[in-house]
């Protein structure tokens, strides 16, 4: 955990605050703080809505862990000790007014004669998250599918509606399974709080998930059909065969714009027009929020090759793509993804 060592080894006496391990002490702390990271950025994710500030609250509570490891005593596990500071990371930051939204939270659709792209501030948006960032290896497909389905755009943006402590309660409830002694422990309040608590958050839920899409872990033999027809309309730009793919009711999402368009004659429309540019782009596949995703790269208007444009979230529905989701601003989304910043066009098929 190199960074996490530069991190704290920059302030004066950080050997003493972590305890004066020393060297083999320090790699052997570093080790088993690291192991706990990827967890922990999926569980700072859900809590915050925000790829970059969940790396930010975990890389905190790290730091935080390395600097007090000698006043952990033992009395609950490595585990629950990082969790309990990852949580407080959380709630200081929420308590700040954070709030993260999709533009279907924010207003109605647009109809595409009125279609105009006004940008909105880049902490309003939920942000996308690569699968690699927050959802451990696990042998067990049931507590895999629920791991994906707990890291879907939709489920995100309902917890948003939730008051923190809530959100931090149904999340370790109902996603990492914690017995509600262990959750009240955490927060420091009491089990009938807790299950008070949780109660209000799943009725809330209820209300705000909306349609939820299919489930996609793994994807069946439909819906890899679906998105391989998918690909070849979207990169041969055949609005017909998109609109055969398209559930009737589809939205096309394109944050940081506060624009969104419902239906396929919106959706195709504006691909046509404003969106005409997109002709001939390339779709490389990316796994995200334990969805359907694309890496989506558009032609060089200056060249040759394609230049990146979007990472596109697929959401999927009675066996049609009922949510296009595309995340724009490529200078933050494609170096989180590990993408390259360009095609040449003989990689790209041309």
């Amino acid at each position: 955990m190199s960074d996490l060592t530069t991190t704290t080894a920059t302030g004066a006496g950080a050997g003493a605050e972590a305890g004066g391990t020393g060297a083999s002490g320090d790699i052997g702390v570093d080790a088993r703080l690291e192991g706990h990271r990827t967890e922990l950025t999926g569980y700072c994710y859900r809590m915050l809505g925000s790829a970059f500030e969940a790396e930010d609250a975990v890389q905190d509570t790290l730091v935080r862990a390395w600097r007090n490891f000698d006043k952990f005593e033992g009395r609950s596990s490595l585990r629950s000790w990082l969790y309990r500071i990852a949580t407080n990371v959380c709630l200081d930051m929420l308590n700040a007014g954070n709030k993260r939204a999709r533009p279907v939270d924010l207003t109605g659709p647009t109809p595409l004669a009125q279609a105009a792209l006004t940008p909105r501030p880049e902490n309003v948006w939920l942000e996308p998250m690569p699968d690699g960032r927050v959802l451990p290896t696990v042998q067990d497909p049931a507590e895999a599918a629920v791991a994906r389905e707990s890291v879907r755009l939709a489920f995100i943006a309902a917890l948003q509606h939730l008051p923190p402590k809530q959100r931090a309660v149904l999340i370790l409830r109902e996603v990492l399974a914690w017995k509600a002694a262990e959750v009240a422990e955490l927060l420091e309040t009491s089990v009938a709080s807790v299950n008070s608590a949780l109660q209000r958050a799943r009725a809330t839920l209820t209300e705000r998930e909306g349609r939820v899409p299919d489930a996609a872990d793994p994807l069946d033999e439909e819906q890899r059909k679906l998105l391989e027809r998918y690909v070849k309309a979207f990169e041969g730009y055949d609005m017909a065969a998109l609109t055969a793919l398209l559930h009737e009711d589809a939205v096309m999402t394109m944050p940081p714009f506060d624009l969104w368009l419902r239906g396929t004659s919106d959706i195709t429309g504006f691909m046509t027009t404003i969106g005409a540019a997109c002709a001939g782009s390339r779709l490389v596949p990316v796994p995200a929020n334990g969805s359907p995703g694309f890496a989506h790269y558009k032609p060089d208007p200056e060249g040759s090759g394609f230049v990146p444009w979007a990472v596109q979230v697929i959401d999927i529905q009675d066996g049609a793509v009922s949510g296009m989701h595309c995340f724009l601003d490529v200078e933050r989304w494609f170096p989180l993804f590990g993408l390259p910043d360009r095609l040449p066009a003989a990689t790209a098929g041309e």
